[in-house]
């Protein structure tokens, strides 16, 4: 039995269940209906000679109830419309449901996997993903990456900038590179990126220029933390004391890359700043703590806590740590330091020694400027041991000074 009639939301409500299915037609839109059965609930229907199809047939639209009655004839509408260009609805239907799932496969999580294994071999491969794990991951991991919006990106970084200013560049400037690769890759969904025209100057406090150097009585402390955190942060932070390296150069070194009958340590240009080998000039301080350094069998990292397998990480604990037994030596806790702030302590106190400006730059790794990178081919590195044990003499002073009955000899000049 077959009724035509302007279908509307209280008639709808007043059909019954019966034994034999009976439909209802809209006269609306041609086609389209509603089917009653023996469970009573309306399910809408659009008859019609689909696509590929000889004959007419019978599709199911929706239940009412998860669809009202003006969805439901939007819906028909939008099938009579595939159908008149030769699209089956059926097919159109399958291919939305096989984009949604891989709009949701495609989640932030697993394009940042995918970009953490693209930048593995960057020197700043693993603190860019502790950074975005630890920031970004923890927000967005199971989300769409294209459902991302301007507002999400703004909420993280301000939230971040309210306790650690300088990481909020760091990671605005990680959202903008994951999304910018994952727009170049093409297989993501994206046009655009949620980070465009946003700058870090109106989100975040301007970066000012650090200034930060350790005065005696903070190296003291320090040296003195070192000897308490033990291996392997203890040694890690003596060596960047004595060779003013940046962390992730000695952090990540290798026993491979350490001539010992030469004093020697070649940082790869894969770890150093300017893409190409840095030497590294061992003082006699130096060599000894790195000899007194444990080998593992099972790895070549100098400092590791997989016996060898993967350099150290967790630096942000080994921190907290330094700083906790500085302010006890100290009495009270340091002004906010960085480690980096060691580089910066080191070049000012070559400075002090009267270390040559070129020779100073080189020894922190930064390159010759100018015509001398062009024209002066020295390795400097005689020049760099040489103000390297100067340095680490200056520092045992600081950090042992001799008894005050002792009095140090002037050698004549």
């Amino acid at each position: 039995m077959t009724e035509k009639l302007a279908l509307t939301d209280r008639k709808l409500k007043s059909l019954k269940p019966a034994k034999q299915r009976y439909e209802i037609m809209d006269s609306v839109i041609p086609g389209f209906g509603v089917r009653v059965g023996s469970k009573g609930n309306p399910t809408f229907i659009l008859v019609g000679r689909f696509a590929g199809s000889k004959n007419p047939t019978r599709r199911a639209v929706g239940t009412y109830g998860e669809l009202t009655l003006e969805e439901a004839r939007a819906r028909a509408r939008q099938w009579i419309a595939l159908n008149a260009k030769g699209v089956d609805p059926k097919v159109e239907i399958e291919r939305g449901r096989q984009a949604e799932l891989r709009k949701q496969a495609e989640t932030f999580g697993s394009v940042v996997e995918a970009y953490i294994k693209h930048i593995a071999r960057h020197r700043t491969a693993r603190m860019a993903e502790n950074t975005i794990r630890r920031e970004l991951l923890s927000q967005w991991s199971s989300r769409p990456i294209t459902e991302i919006t301007r507002a999400d990106v703004i909420r993280v970084i301000e939230g971040v900038a309210d306790h650690a200013p300088y990481t909020a560049h760091l990671v605005l400037g990680y959202v903008r590179a994951i999304f910018n690769w994952a727009i170049n890759r093409g297989t993501y969904g994206l046009d655009v990126s949620p980070t465009d025209r946003l700058k870090p100057s109106a989100l975040i406090a301007p970066k000012e220029p650090r200034q930060r150097v350790l005065h005696d009585d903070e190296l003291v402390a320090l040296w003195h933390a070192t000897e308490q955190l033990k291996y392997p942060f203890g040694p890690l932070y003596q060596v960047l004391l004595l060779t003013g390296c940046r962390l992730r150069e000695i952090a990540g070194a290798q026993w491979q890359e350490i001539d010992l009958s030469k004093g020697l340590l070649t940082v790869p240009k894969e770890r150093f700043k300017s893409n190409s080998t840095h030497l590294v000039p061992l003082s006699a301080d130096a060599l000894s703590v790195i000899k007194s350094l444990p080998r593992f069998a099972g790895g070549d990292c100098l400092f590791t806590t997989t016996a060898g397998r993967r350099p150290v990480g967790d630096f942000s604990h080994a921190k907290t740590r330094t700083d906790a037994f500085m302010a006890k030596e100290l009495g009270s806790a340091p002004p906010h330091w960085v480690v980096h702030d060691i580089r910066r302590t080191v070049r000012t106190r070559l400075s002090a020694l009267r270390v040559p400006d070129m020779v100073a730059e080189m020894v922190i790794g930064h390159g010759k400027k100018g015509l001398a990178r062009v024209y002066d081919q020295h390795s400097y590195e005689s020049e760099m041991r040489e103000a390297l044990e100067l340095w680490a003499a200056r520092l045992r002073s600081i950090v042992e000074p001799p008894p005050e009955n002792v009095v140090e000899l002037k050698t004549r000049a």
